[in-house]
């Protein structure tokens, strides 16, 4: 899992559960030690696709007309509400830090309300998932055109952008005991951490929790996608409910997934 806990102990790509600030961060991976936060880096473009010639999946339907995906920074936390009304019922609040790490968080507006005063949101680090409305005045706002989709059926991530898979790659997923939450997350953390740990080289820590905890378990809940020093284990089930993959994926994953990325966990 992400945090200093969760993303030094589980995932290759595992989506990572994040312990605190004295563990790695990731679930299943306790001892790695990650270097400074990485701001997010700019787009750029992917060349050739992964070599798997497999059909890729959607994971959901591709609209005809493609809209880049919003996304707003949260300097503070942010009440959110069951209807993009100040007078609906509150559902949560959504933290203006990642859950480990204390990056600025940046939310993903997967609706925005017809008058553009609000964006529906999911709530960060809460079990059971759910969303709410926040008020989207005094926000900066930006955009991305990808989205990192998770198909656990078939132990496999595929990055889209502008709704075209750039490349997929097979991955690690939770064990029976400890399975991936399906969901719709974000990226919250950009961990780079020294190459031969439970991590691998790097960790993008995500806005969702485990609620499904290993056994004897002592490291963070924060999911994450990180890399691994058991490459055996990609293509099975075999993590604390975080997604890894390999160097390679983490390569190409590196200079496109911001802060804020979308990331779609289906069964």
């Amino acid at each position: 899992m992400l945090g200093a806990s969760w993303l030094a102990t589980i995932v290759t790509i595992s989506v990572v559960l994040v312990a605190g600030p004295a563990a790695s961060g990731a679930v299943g991976e306790r001892n790695a030690t990650p270097a400074a936060p990485e701001a997010a880096a700019p787009i750029e473009t992917v060349g050739d696709h992964f070599t798997d010639a497999a059909p890729v999946v959607h994971a959901r339907s591709l609209p005809q007309r493609f809209e880049p995906h919003v996304l707003v920074r949260v300097p503070r936390p942010l009440t959110a509400r069951a209807r993009p009304s100040g007078k609906a019922r509150v559902v949560g609040t959504v933290v203006s830090s990642s859950k480990y790490y204390d990056v600025p968080l940046v939310a993903w507006a997967e609706k925005v309300s017809s008058d553009g005063r609000w964006g529906l949101v999911e709530i960060p680090y809460v079990w059971p998932r759910r969303e709410g409305w926040i008020k989207l005045a005094g926000l900066r706002r930006s955009s991305t055109a990808v989205e990192v989709r998770v198909d656990l059926s078939r132990h496999r991530v595929i990055v889209y952008r502008r709704s075209e898979p750039l490349f997929r790659f097979r991955a690690a997923i939770g064990a029976p005991v400890s399975p991936t939450p399906p969901g719709e997350y974000v990226v919250t953390d950009r961990i780079p951490f020294a190459r031969g740990g439970y991590l691998g080289s790097f960790a993008f820590g995500i806005s969702g929790i485990q609620p499904n905890l290993p056994p004897g378990w002592s490291g963070g809940n924060q999911l994450a996608i990180h890399g691994t020093n058991d490459p055996s284990s990609i293509g099975r089930s075999a993590s604390a409910g975080c997604v890894r993959v390999s160097e390679a994926a983490l390569a190409r994953l590196r200079p496109l997934l911001q802060l804020g990325t979308p990331v779609l966990i289906t069964r």
